[in-house]
């Protein structure tokens, strides 16, 4: 039997709710048929956006959703998402027999979007095929009091008066590719010329520039960005990087798809997705070494299992789309663990995608949407957000065959404790001490849980997945069931 103490006088950091944030990319179909169906479509909307998935997305806190990309914002001209005669282009990251985009969403409804479902916004800035100024004029053009200049007008004229709230941008997007083929001194040189002007309006009307990081396990690129930074370089006040889970069959040499829980399929997903860890740590001491470690907090703004496609409603007709199994639930589980136990060197990560596309919440196609196991995850683990992190240990726990992750939390006199159970096959029995203060024994208990490691919900059946709510005594061992995720809330006596 294994043992977790919850270390109630060890204490990591208050949890940035903006860890449990978002990516919604016009990529795909994210967002039309999938969060966006039209103003004066017969589907249910509130403005041109899925009603159900308006009601379900705010039920579990969005705190951030990152927008326009991703790959897209490196080909993206503000312009074309404002007023009303729209240009339609060339977008290569479109349904393949659909290679464009209306524009039909840009800013102002982005942001309507943003608000109807209480999220903050994080704008994903075009440094590839822009220049410093049309960076600066979309900002001013968003964050210009009322009534105060020329593009505060048009915003006006636009329909909106005030100016919208988006306390984070992105100064570029996946610079070492799509984003220009950059080296890391050149990007950084690039960030200094396009953070001089963008930094012009966020001194004056608030909001957070963050520096475009690596691939993965990259430590060049953070070394080579760190370096040029910190010799000069006061507007920057995070450093993105990206990872994500995606593991090839060793004899095939092809991916492993997104429904194949095989013994080899489980545990090489389940190795590299703890992978991250080593990331942050990694690109965090880096910082740290150049004395960058306060300008230099991570965000992790593209993140999750990414499948071959063609395992989604689609069927491979949407660019990325793939199905959501209890693996990927088990995934996101473990990944949220990481990142509560290393809140203080994360500022945020942005889940990819938020529908229709690789590790998404929502799955949806004409008049159907359901909701995933990645899903029900963020709703069982939102009360970690804001909440401060305590340290957890587990003993016995290196075998990946039986491993359990683990993270805990303190908030309004209440312990949330996550649990991901990473075997394929077998139930681990666990009891739970928190030494040092008095607990209630009985505790509630969210468990997601299923038989088969690839339970998916489909149109056909949209609850297949889903948790169901039980009681704990905690004074008796716990049996975590295989390939399984509970969220455990404990009462301070």
């Amino acid at each position: 039997m294994k043992k977790l103490h919850v270390l109630y006088h060890d204490r990591i950091s208050t949890i940035a709710p903006e860890i449990y944030g978002h990516f919604s990319e016009h990529i795909g179909g994210v967002i039309y048929d999938g969060i966006w169906v039209g103003k004066d479509s017969p589907i249910p909307n509130v403005r041109g956006f899925r009603k159900d998935l308006v009601k379900k997305f705010k039920r579990i806190k969005p705190a951030v959703l990152r927008w326009p990309g991703g790959c897209f914002a490196e080909t993206y001209n503000w312009r074309d998402g404002i007023g009303k005669d729209r240009p339609t282009r060339l977008n290569w990251w479109t349904p393949y027999d659909h290679r464009y985009e209306s524009n039909e969403v840009g800013t102002h409804e982005f942001m309507d979007f943003c608000e109807m479902v209480g999220t903050k916004a994080y704008f994903a800035m075009n440094i590839t095929s822009i220049t410093p100024m049309q960076a600066r004029e979309w900002m001013e053009y968003c964050l210009a009091p009322k009534g105060s200049t020329t593009l505060a007008l048009e915003r006006e004229r636009n329909g909106r008066a005030e100016p919208f709230d988006i306390p984070y941008w992105g100064v570029g997007n996946e610079n070492w590719g799509g984003g220009g083929n950059m080296t890391p001194e050149f990007y950084a040189l690039e960030y200094r010329r396009f953070s001089t002007l963008m930094r012009n309006i966020t001194r004056d009307l608030g909001g957070t520039l963050i520096a475009g990081g690596a691939d993965g396990k990259d430590y060049n690129w953070t070394h080579g960005l760190a370096k040029v930074l910190s010799t000069s370089e006061k507007h920057v006040g995070g450093m993105s990087f990206h990872y994500y889970t995606g593991v090839k069959d060793p004899l095939t040499k092809k991916k492993y798809e997104a429904l194949d829980c095989s013994e080899s399929a489980w545990y090489a997903t389940m190795e590299k997705a703890e992978g991250i860890e080593d990331a942050i740590k990694r690109h965090y001491s880096i910082a740290q070494a150049y004395g960058m470690e306060d300008k230099l907090k991570l965000v992790i703004d593209e993140w999750g299992c990414w499948h071959p496609d063609g395992s989604g409603p689609t069927k491979g007709y949407n660019l990325f789309e793939q199905q959501s199994s209890m693996k990927d639930a088990v995934v996101t589980a473990l990944h949220l663990n990481i990142f509560n136990n290393h809140s203080d060197k994360i500022m945020m990560a942005n889940v990819a995608q938020l529908c229709n596309n690789i590790h998404c919440l929502f799955l949806a196609n004409k008049e159907n949407c359901i909701t995933t196991p990645t899903y029900h995850v963020f709703d069982m683990f939102k009360e970690h957000q804001g909440a401060l992190a305590l340290k957890t240990v587990a003993e016995e726990n290196d075998d990946i065959t039986e491993k359990i992750s683990s993270s805990a939390s303190l908030k309004d006199g209440k312990f949330l404790i996550t649990l991901a159970n990473l075997s394929l096959e077998k139930d681990v029995e666990l009891s739970v001490d928190v030494p040092g203060i008095s607990v209630d024994e009985e505790a509630e208990a969210s468990v997601l849980s299923t038989e088969k490691a690839d339970a998916h919900n489909t149109f056909a059946e949209p609850e297949a997945v889903t948790p169901q709510v039980v009681f704990v005594d905690l004074s008796k061992p716990l049996t975590l069931k295989k390939h399984s995720v509970t969220a455990i809330t404990v009462k301070i006596k």
